[in-house]
C-alpha cells in the first residue's frame, strides 16, 4: 500500500527530503514522474498506461504536504520502514487504505522509477 498524509499535517516539511522516490510534495505544488527518478520521455507505468515523465500533474491538495501514490513505494527497496512516517512529528504519515500493494508490486514500482 502507499502512504498518505492526513490533514493533521503541520507543514513542517520533515518528510519531503526523506523520500527516496521524491513522492512527497508541498501542498499546491505540481508533480512529475521525472522528479527525483530516472524516468524521461514516454513511459509505461507498472500497472499499465503510458504517460510522459515530464508532464506536470495537478497537486492532490493545496493545503498540506501530499504523497503521490504512483510514486510511493513505502521505501521498499531502500529502507526497512517508510521514512516519512519515521520522521513525522505528528504521526500524520499513515497507510493509505485506498491503495493496497504487495511487496512485489512496490519493488516493481521502485525498479520502474530507478533504472
Amino acid at each position: 500500500m502507499a502512504i498518505m498524509i492526513t490533514d493533521e499535517c503541520i507543514n513542517c516539511g520533515a518528510c519531503e527530503p526523506e523520500c527516496p522516490n521524491n513522492a512527497i510534495y508541498e501542498g499546491g505544488a505540481e508533480w512529475k514522474f521525472a522528479d527525483g527518478t530516472s524516468l524521461k520521455g514516454m513511459v509505461t507505468k507498472p500497472g499499465g498506461g503510458a504517460v510522459s515523465a515530464d508532464d506536470n500533474h495537478a497537486p492532490k491538495t493545496m493545503d498540506v504536504y501530499y504523497i503521490v501514490t504512483d510514486k510511493c513505494t513505502e521505501c521498499v527497496g531502500f529502507h526497512d520502514e517508510p521514512q516519512c512516517a519515521a520522521v513525522c512529528p505528528v504521526d500524520c504519515c499513515v497507510d493509505d487504505p485506498e491503495h493496497r500493494e504487495s511487496k512485489e508490486q512496490l519493488l516493481a514500482k521502485k525498479d520502474f522509477m530507478h533504472l
